[in-house]
């Protein structure tokens, strides 16, 4: 019980702290943006869609620069939003524990400051990597310090054009439609897709597979026959999971001949990519994030530990999936190594941009520019299918139109999550820059709505009528000099 006072204490202090360096900066800063009304409905000024990491550091971001007539939706139930409790099946994070994360630049907002205002800086010393859970904790706390306004099970099913306006439909616990001027999808590794479902598996009964993200009762896996496709992270965090509930084998399906072995990305982080990415040409956009697609990340030495250490684990390698069919209750998996059976496949083959496919986006999909649309050149290099379908955008992480006029709300809703990367670099998705990319975004809008609202912003200048001097602090001289030169 002591212990619990102890890191209660500690937690209030830094609280505390926090509150007086948000009080020295002046933040949040004051509300500058005019209010607005349609058709008599209140209209936000911005709305994000998740709750998650990106979607609480646009939020705050936005709060803090005085854009406060904003509120963030996630379908999630309160702690949560995001993959941390839900699909993230790693054991820690594999980000190094001293990034800053989604702080701001703010020293008292860091996780390490959490921690350690709890237990201490020799537990600090001694941590390794993030519990993912407790970063998840971490998170939570840090909707809460700044009282960032979130609302759960609430999700988005549709959006329109409503004059100058996005019109947003919601369901769940709050219904209807609200209206807002900018609009930011901060939806994470789903991006604006969803699933990356392999051909061979689109006819096959769904109660013989499961994708990665799904929630996977990895109970009734016990005893049975497990593939898992991929060697990446999700790969070995599921394999592991099936592992550790009993399951009698995993096989993990590895089209490579090798695992890849380096983080390529990682080894060459720093400031310069972070800001400077965007500012690159196209060409070297797409050579960066080409490259890294084919050298691929491999997964943590942990999650790959947590699978090998089990004898009835086999890494199969060299081993592509030809055809996959249901027979007499179990799955007949065609591989370049032979027939393979199986009782169960999970297919962590990650997420698609596809967002056609997303009923919620079905009235702009049509319209949103991607780098097929003339962006990507065949002078660039290959062309990657999931690299093509990526959207074209902005300074601002803005959509931009496939055809100049044809729906220019897209200029006010923009793309914040893991869909953005080839057009800005990793600063929406990952832990490592999600600061910078939340400043960037912000930036864009601010500047934008006070462009919107210019002329407001001079009639206040005109209107403005406060004065600084009363009249009183100086007297004329000017009728002595007068008389002076008259002499």
């Amino acid at each position: 019980m002591s212990a619990q006072v102890d890191n209660r204490s500690g937690l209030e202090a830094l609280e505390k702290r926090l509150a007086e360096d948000l009080s020295l900066l002046e933040l949040p800063a004051k509300s500058w943006v005019p209010e607005r009304t349609y058709e008599g409905a209140a209209v936000r000024d911005v709305v994000v869609i998740g709750a998650g990491m990106c979607g609480l550091a646009a939020t705050a971001r936005l709060v803090l620069g005085g854009i406060n007539n904003v509120v963030a939706y996630d379908a999630a139930p309160a702690g949560l939003e995001g993959p941390w409790v839900t699909f993230a099946r790693m054991e820690t994070l594999r980000s190094p524990k001293s990034l800053h994360g989604p702080a701001l630049g703010l020293p008292q907002l860091t996780f390490r400051a959490w921690f350690t205002a709890q237990w201490g800086a020799e537990a600090w010393e001694s941590l390794d990597k993030i519990p993912k859970n407790q970063w998840m904790e971490y998170l939570v706390w840090y909707r809460q310090v700044l009282d960032l306004p979130v609302r759960n099970n609430v999700r988005m099913t549709g959006i329109r054009t409503a004059g100058s306006l996005i019109a947003l439909d919601l369901e769940g616990a709050e219904t209807g439609r609200v209206y807002t001027r900018r609009l930011v999808l901060a939806t994470g590794r789903s991006g604006l897709g969803g699933f990356a479902v392999p051909d061979f598996l689109k006819e096959v009964d769904r109660q013989y597979w499961a994708h990665s993200a799904d929630e996977v009762d990895f109970s009734s896996l016990a005893g049975k026959r497990v593939a898992v496709i991929g060697a990446g992270a999700s790969s070995m965090d599921n394999a592991a999971t099936a592992l550790e509930t009993g399951a009698a084998s995993v096989d993990l399906l590895i089209r490579r001949k090798e695992m890849p072995r380096i983080n390529k990305m990682t080894g060459i982080g720093s400031q310069g990519v972070v800001h400077g990415m965007y500012q690159l040409p196209d060409a070297w956009k797409w050579k960066f994030v080409d490259y890294t697609a084919s050298t691929q990340t491999p997964p943590p030495r942990g999650s790959t530990l947590r699978v090998s250490r089990h004898a009835n684990a086999r890494f199969l390698l060299d081993c592509g999936i030809v055809a996959v069919k249901e027979q007499g209750g179990e799955l007949l998996i065609e591989t370049t190594q032979g027939l393979l059976r199986y009782d169960f496949l999970i297919a962590a083959t990650g997420f698609t941009n596809d967002f056609d496919g997303r009923p919620e986006f079905a009235a702009i999909a049509p319209f949103i520019r991607s780098w097929s649309d003339g962006r990507y050149t065949p002078e660039m290099g290959a062309a990657r299918e999931g690299m093509l379908a990526s959207p074209d955008l902005g300074p601002a992480f803005e959509f931009r139109e496939r055809e100049p006029g044809t729906c220019p709300i897209l200029a006010h809703i923009h793309c914040f999550n893991d869909a953005a990367m080839l057009t800005h670099g990793k600063v929406s998705g990952d832990i490592p820059a999600v600061s910078a990319g939340a400043d960037r975004l912000v930036r864009g809008i601010t500047a934008s709505l006070f462009a919107e609202d210019v002329d407001s912003h001079f009639a206040n200048l005109v209107a403005y009528s406060t004065p600084e001097l009363q009249g009183d602090e100086w007297v004329d001289s000017t009728p002595l000099l007068n008389k002076d030169n008259a002499l």
